[in-house]
């Protein structure tokens, strides 16, 4: 039987010419921007997309002038089919993104012609948001609903592994690697940074923060260690309100508490982006210096980490049996 694993993503700009269009991409979501008439929402998206647009190309440029969001994803499939082809499975790895190239449709096209007899869905978000993982599901279902040759298949959706065991190893082996780097690593603040979402879909049920929670809960368990923690949130984006406190925030605050030594997680990101090598790398450093932070450092996100690859592979077979 040959298996087949769709990995996603949410994508981003691959050049500078790509941030607009693929900001409206990102506000036309209906769940990023929750307004009931299509075309209204687009407009909005369209407003925003140009709004941001120039600010954002600001951002990509001191990244390198666009995102490595594709390759690192394409790198993780690709590691993992291997992981799983030396475990013995018959297995061919699919890469989508929700917001850009290569997109979910293009994904979904290629998989009724590779003879696969069953398909693992599996989001690089560990923990689960509608925001992210639920909106990624909602479009693929449409896709596949749309092709009378997924009707054979065996799909299987992997909807959070927030708290498996392999992924609370390799990150907890991450952190280990570069608190090592630190003079006094007992001493290091752990600050652990998650995307924020709007606080109201938390009350309508979105899992996302207590799967947060519970991803850091479970990693400072298996660290065994005394160092102080907290959770902080990054990426708001309008004025409603967000799960908070923010990690801009967050570091001011350590810095007037005279923190000298502060360690960034970034807890619900497996691959680098915008969000980890402008936002954390860049402006938070910045931030961290201004405060008084002596010695500001990150923990690389996981992107073809062994370790973490191997907890994908575990993933995926826990799936299948």
């Amino acid at each position: 039987m040959k298996v087949g694993v769709l990995v996603f993503n949410l994508g981003g700009p691959e050049s500078l010419r790509d941030v607009k269009p693929f900001l409206y991409r990102l506000f036309s979501d209906p769940e990023i921007i929750r307004i009931r008439w299509g075309l209204l929402r687009k407009a909005v998206a369209y407003a925003i997309a140009t709004l941001r647009r120039k600010t954002s190309e600001g951002y990509y440029a001191q990244i390198g002038g666009g995102s490595p969001l594709r390759r690192l994803t394409e790198e993780q499939a690709a590691a993992l089919e291997a992981e799983l082809k030396s475990r013995g499975k018959n297995v061919q790895t699919f890469v989508g993104m929700c917001t850009w190239r290569p997109f979910l449709s293009e994904a979904v096209q290629r998989i009724p012609d590779s003879g696969v007899d069953s398909l693992v869905i599996l989001p690089l978000f560990p923990q689960y948001s509608v925001t992210t993982t639920g909106s990624g599901f909602a479009a693929l279902r449409r896709l596949i609903d749309s092709h009378s040759e997924f009707r054979k298949l065996d799909v299987q959706w992997v909807c959070a592994w927030h708290d498996h065991p392999a992924y609370v190893e390799s990150f907890a082996q991450a952190i280990e690697r570069e608190l090592a780097r630190f003079p006094t690593p007992d001493r290091v603040h752990l600050l652990f940074s998650a995307h924020s979402i709007p606080e109201r879909y938390v009350k309508e049920g979105d899992p996302y923060l207590e799967q947060t929670k519970k991803s850091v809960e479970l990693i400072m368990d298996r660290l065994g260690r005394r160092n102080p923690y907290e959770l902080s949130f990054q990426s708001k984006i309008g004025p409603v309100k967000w799960l908070e406190p923010m990690t801009q925030d967050a570091i001011i605050k350590l810095g007037k508490q005279g923190v000298a030594d502060v360690l960034v997680v970034p807890i619900s990101f497996v691959s680098e982006h915008i969000e980890t090598l402008y936002e954390l790398d860049i402006l938070y450093k910045k931030i961290a210096e201004e405060a008084g932070v002596q010695n500001f450092k990150r923990v690389p996100a996981l992107n073809s980490d062994p370790a973490f690859i191997r907890a994908l592979a575990d993933i995926v077979e826990s799936t299948l049996k």
